[in-house]
C-alpha cells in the first residue's frame, strides 16, 4: 500500500492513503465511468419506445394469466423432443471434450511442442470457440448442413471445445512439475510422462470440467430448436408462433425439471470424482 506524508507546520506530518497523482487518476476514472454511463443510457433511449415499456407490466400479467394452468396433457408430445435435447447435449459434450483434450495440451505452456507457433494456434482455436455462442453456431450449421439434430450436436461440440480446453490447459499449467521430473528421470518417453505424471494430476479437474460443461449444454440445447437444430426448442417455437401460452408454460416446466435433474447429477458426479 502506498501513501505520502504531508508536512504541516501546525499539526506535524499527516499520512495520506493515496498520493496526489493516484487521487487524480481515481477521480479521472470515476469521471470517465460517469461519461460512459451517460453515453450508454442515451444510446439505449435512442430506439426505446417508452409507451411499450410503461405497458409492459400489463402485458406480462396478461400473458402470465394465459399460461396458467399449464397444458398438462401436452407433455405426451414433449418426451421425444426432450430425449433429443439430452442427446444433443451429451453427444455434443463428448465431441467437444474429445477435441478439447489435445488442444489443451497444445495450448499449455509446459506441454506444447512449440510456444511460438503451435501454442498461439491452439489459443486462437480456444478463443474462437468461446467467442461464438452455441445459438450462432447452430444458426450457421443449419444454413450449411440443414436443420436437424446433427446441426445441434455439432454446434454444442464447437462451443464446448473452447470452454473445456481453456480450463483444462490452465489445470495442466498448474501441475506439480516435480512429479514430471521424477518420471522423466526414470527414462520414460514423452507419452509415458504424460500418462504417469500429468494425467493423474489433472484427471479430477478433467471430470469436473466435463460434467460441468454437460450440465451447461443441457440448458443451451433446449433453445437450439428455435433456429431449427432440434430438441425442445422446436416445440417451444411452434407454441410461441400459435400463441399457445399454456403449452409454453408446460415446456418451461419440463425444461426446469430437466435442468434441476442435470444439476443434481452434475453435483453428485463432481463429488464422486473430485
Amino acid at each position: 500500500m502506498t501513501g505520502t506524508l504531508s508536512t504541516d507546520t501546525t499539526s506535524g506530518p499527516a499520512w495520506q492513503y493515496r498520493t496526489p497523482r493516484q487521487s487524480l487518476l481515481q477521480w479521472l476514472g470515476w469521471f470517465l465511468l460517469v461519461v460512459l454511463t451517460v453515453f450508454c443510457w442515451q444510446l439505449m433511449n435512442e430506439n426505446t419506445i417508452w409507451a411499450f415499456v410503461s405497458d409492459a407490466p400489463d402485458q406480462a400479467m396478461d400473458i402470465g394469466s394465459r399460461m396458467f394452468p399449464p397444458a398438462w396433457g401436452y407433455i405426451g408430445q414433449l418426451w421425444e423432443p426432450l430425449w433429443d435435447t439430452i442427446n444433443i447435449a451429451t453427444l455434443g459434450t463428448l465431441i467437444g471434450v474429445a477435441i478439447a483434450v489435445p488442444v489443451a495440451f497444445l495450448a499449455a505452456s509446459n506441454t506444447t511442442p512449440s510456444t511460438r507457433f503451435v501454442r498461439p494456434l491452439a489459443l486462437l482455436l480456444i478463443v474462437t470457440s468461446r467467442s461464438i455462442n452455441s445459438l450462432i453456431w447452430a444458426l450457421l450449421l443449419v444454413a450449411i448442413i440443414g436443420p436437424g439434430l446433427l446441426a445441434g450436436v455439432i454446434a454444442i461440440g464447437l462451443r464446448s471445445i473452447g470452454f473445456v480446453a481453456k480450463l483444462l490447459y490452465e489445470a495442466i499449467e498448474e501441475i506439480d512439475f516435480n512429479q514430471v521430473e521424477a518420471v522423466r528421470a526414470t527414462g520414460a518417453s514423452g507419452a509415458q510422462v504424460i500418462d504417469y505424471a500429468i494425467v493423474p494430476q489433472i484427471l479430477p479437474a478433467f471430470w469436473g470440467i466435463s460434467v460441468f460443461r454437460w450440465d451447461i449444454n443441457i440448458r443451451e440445447s433446449t433453445i437450439l430448436g428455435l433456429v431449427g437444430a432440434g430438441g425442445l426448442g422446436i416445440q417451444l417455437s411452434a407454441s410461441l408462433a400459435t400463441l399457445a401460452w399454456n403449452q409454453v408454460a408446460m415446456i418451461f416446466v419440463v425444461i426446469l425439471v430437466t435442468v434441476v435433474i442435470s444439476e443434481w447429477v452434475s453435483a453428485r458426479v463432481r463429488q464422486a470424482v473430485i
